[in-house]
């Protein structure tokens, strides 16, 4: 019990958290303590007691800083009052405007305010406009919204822009010294369909070493990876807006990029027909698919060819096609890459890396911006090829700077914590598959857990509780492995265009080669602390990054941090597109499967659509259901029915909330096995009575069924469908005690309705004699 800082973290039901800067366990504020602040709002509280719960709740004492960034929201009037409901429902509450403060603004249109004035106990806070965005139904709108709500940097400084106008289009004789020449090298590029900058290349040809028994054989594999870093140099403009943004984001139909078009899209993009800086990691791999040595070096490339994944794959499965056709000349290498891609696959699999069978989705609008349709993405081996070849050269960038001791950002992936691991031992237990983890749990466990239960109907259930388990990927200094990809050291080289990290490593590699030390700015120190999250350790200060190895861990958790930013506004967008896309199916019904169990309700995700949605518990059916948390599944007290992760239903839209990202489903109770049967049954006999009356292929008409043949009929059709009912309903249990306890209870409600009536027909006599005998007594 005593007094922390921390921020706000506010509730769209009232109350709020304060995600303590120390680390410690979140405070609960209740609805009456944040009336006064919010979200994202810097406090100081005091612990006063533990809840019902058991968690601390807290008072505020002093509020140290109010976050300064607009909210954005739309703008209402209501009983000639102007207020703007805030898009983020965290918030807590309205904010006041007055009449001359909404700017241009109209009623129902989507604005950015500023406070002017904080709320207190007994006011609410009050701002004025300072931007407009447009309609709610503006194609893009939904974008506009997110990069504001999650303040995602979405233009650049004007330094920025004078800096890259100053560019050369083209390349010069200056940028080709110390650089090996790869432009006669058929490096080509394999990305997606709607891919705009490419920022990888890659090339393979047979390699042998040596002769008789002691050769050997493999490939050469050469990645070769745009050079921002020749652009981008140390406290440039572009490096600061650069760090500010981090990563790229990829919204549908738009990307907000880390750099300037005419880097991204221009001079480091690997563009076909044009010679392009690069660095290359040239590696030698084995018939194993061990790479025995790798070098790095700048070069200079030439992309001989742009190919798409799905034409990659075609011509890989057949080298004579009319794909292959088109690309006569290149036929050869892409043979050797999928060579290589085997080997390294097959040394995957023996290193013992995780590798899950997921479903992707992606999402298709139309040219207002809307849904059009979700489709499954198909990985096929083209896909797989890039892959292995971009973990390859990650890899040895990763052993290249830990082998020089020199300090770097890794891709950290760890195990399962403690509790996390227990949890999965109980869920697994609690299965009785016989199968279980260690205590210091290896990939290979995880992998093999995967293969054993490949074909189970419930491996879904199974392959989600075991993705839960395991941390998410973070960027640090300090080199942990990668659990998921069983490497001991792991970082993210290939991607300089779109995320900081990897230019970073670029960086350090070309001190490295020229023999020198790369030493972070101290610029990059000044940076906003990164936010604590729940659950999660407290994030380094910037302020205290004394020496080298807490800059790194600084930078490194400032990466992360705006990784999972982009991520959140991603989603925050899909999440919006999938409600406007719902909303017009309200009432429709869906086949779908349990996605996520919680106490309050089920998760499912529509099969057709590829759209999740919340069953809450009230919807299951009038009687009570347990949450078995090992288990993570619901059970009926009374009927035993249980949902669990993987569980296939059936279920009607029944209500979409746009502003909370919401879909509600309601269970749509299944058909009933013997009524389907029936029907069917009915449907075959109505079939063959038709074919019986009608005239044969060939033949003379037949003659029309007599009363007494259409009768049997007729009592033979209902025989079969009365057994087949029957046999429906003996072969389900759980239905046939239904239909048991619902005829005892039928029979029970007569019962009591005729005992009902027996004893209003005796107290009807009665109050006629009673009635009688005052007559009687008036009369006497």
């Amino acid at each position: 019990m005593g007094e922390v800082e921390g921020v706000l973290q506010g509730h769209r039901d009232g109350h709020g958290f304060l995600i303590p800067d120390d680390g410690s366990s979140d405070v609960y504020l209740p609805p009456q303590e944040v009336h006064a602040v919010m979200h994202g709002d810097r406090l100081r509280v005091r612990v006063m007691r533990l809840d019902k719960r058991g968690r601390p709740e807290g008072k505020v004492l002093e509020i140290l800083e109010r976050k300064k960034r607009p909210i954005i929201g739309r703008l209402l009037l209501e009983s000639g009052v102007w207020l703007v409901a805030p898009e983020d429902r965290r918030m807590g509450q309205d904010i006041l405007v007055p009449k001359n403060g909404i700017a241009n603004a109209t009623a129902g249109q989507v604005v950015a305010v500023e406070l002017t004035e904080p709320p207190t106990l007994y006011s609410q806070p009050v701002g004025r406009v300072v931007e407009v965005l447009g309609e709610i139904d503006d194609p893009g709108m939904e974008i506009e919204i997110a990069v504001r709500k999650y303040d995602v940097p979405h233009s650049f400084s004007a330094a920025t822009l004078a800096q890259a106008a100053k560019l050369p289009d083209r390349l010069r004789a200056a940028d080709l010294k110390q650089r090996v020449d790869l432009r006669d090298v058929p490096l080509v590029t394999i990305d997606g369909e709607d891919a705009r900058d490419f920022d990888d290349a890659v090339y393979c040809e047979p390699y042998k070493q040596g002769r008789g028994k002691q050769a050997v054989e493999g490939w050469r594999l050469l990645v070769a990876i745009a050079d921002v870093s020749h652009y981008v140099k140390p406290g440039d403009a572009l490096d600061e807006d650069a760090y500010e943004r981090a990563t790229s984001v990829y919204f549908p139909r738009r990307v907000i990029p880390m750099l300037p078009e005419k880097l991204s899209n221009g001079l480091c993009s690997l563009n076909p027909g044009e010679d392009r800086l690069c660095m290359v990691c040239d590696m030698l791999v084995t018939k194993d698919g061990s790479v025995t040595a790798y070098q790095f070096y700048p070069a200079v490339m030439h992309s001989h060819a742009r190919f798409t994944y799905n034409e990659v794959a075609a011509i890989l499965g057949n080298t004579h096609g009319p794909e292959a056709a088109k690309r006569k000349p290149l036929v050869g290498h892409l043979v050797h890459l999928h060579e290589v891609f085997r080997a390294l696959l097959a040394e995957r699999q023996r290193r013992g890396a995780i590798d899950f069978e997921t479903t992707e989705t992606q999402i298709v609008c139309d040219d207002n911006g809307r849904i059009e349709r979700i489709v499954p993405r198909t990985r096929n081996d083209a896909h797989r090829l890039i892959e292995e070849a971009m973990l390859a050269a990650n890899v040895c960038a990763a052993d290249f700077i830990a082998t020089h001791k020199h300090s770097s950002l890794y891709r950290v992936h760890e195990g399962p914590t403690p509790e996390k691991r227990a949890a999965l031992q109980a869920y697994l237990r609690a299965l009785g598959l016989g199968l279980s983890v260690s205590d210091d749990p290896h990939p290979r466990e995880f992998q093999s857990l995967a293969q054993a239960t490949k074909g189970r109907p419930d491996a879904a259930q199974i392959h989600t509780m075991l993705l839960r388990s395991m941390q998410q990927a973070i960027y640090t200094g300090t080199n942990s492995g990668h659990f998921g990809l069983a490497y001991p050291a792991y970082t993210h080289f290939t991607s300089p265009i779109r995320r900081y990290p990897d230019l970073l490593v670029h960086r350090v590699i070309k001190a490295l080669l020229g023999e020198k030390r790369y030493l972070l700015d101290a610029h990059k120190m000044t940076a906003a602390k990164v936010e604590k999250r729940p659950g999660r350790p407290a994030p380094p200060d910037p302020a205290k990054a004394r020496n080298e190895a807490e800059r790194w861990e600084v930078v490194g958790a400032h990466c992360s941090a705006n990784e999972r930013r982009a991520d959140e506004a991603s989603r925050d967008v899909e999440a919006w597109l999938k409600c406007r896309f719902m909303r017009d199916r309200l009432g429709e019904e869906f086949a779908g499967t349990v996605s996520s169990v919680a106490s309050f309700g089920l998760f499912v995700q529509l099969s057709e659509l590829y759209v999740e949605g919340l069953v809450h518990i009230s919807e299951l059916g009038g009687e009570y259901y347990h949450f078995d948390e090992v288990r993570q599944e619901l059970r009926g007290e009374r009927t035993g029915i249980r949902y669990a992760v993987g569980t296939k239903v059936r279920v009607q839209v029944s209500r979409v909330d746009l502003d909370g990202r919401k879909i509600d489903f309601r269970l749509v109770k299944e058909v009933d096995p013997g009524r389907a049967a029936a029907k069917q049954a009915a449907e075959r006999a109505g079939r063959k009575k038709a074919s019986a009356t009608r005239p044969a292929r060939g033949d003379a008409a037949r003659e029309p069924l007599s009363a007494v043949e259409a009768l049997d009929e007729v009592r033979r059709v209902d025989r079969a469908v009365k057994q087949q009912r029957k046999a429906a309903v003996e072969a389900n249990p759980v239905r046939a005690a239904k239909q048991a306890a619902k005829r005892a209870s039928k029979s029970a409600a007569k019962s009591a309705a005729k005992s009902a009536a027996h004893s209003d027909t005796r107290k009807t006599s009665g109050k006629t004699a009673a009635k009688a005998a005052s007559r009687g007594t008036k009369r006497r």
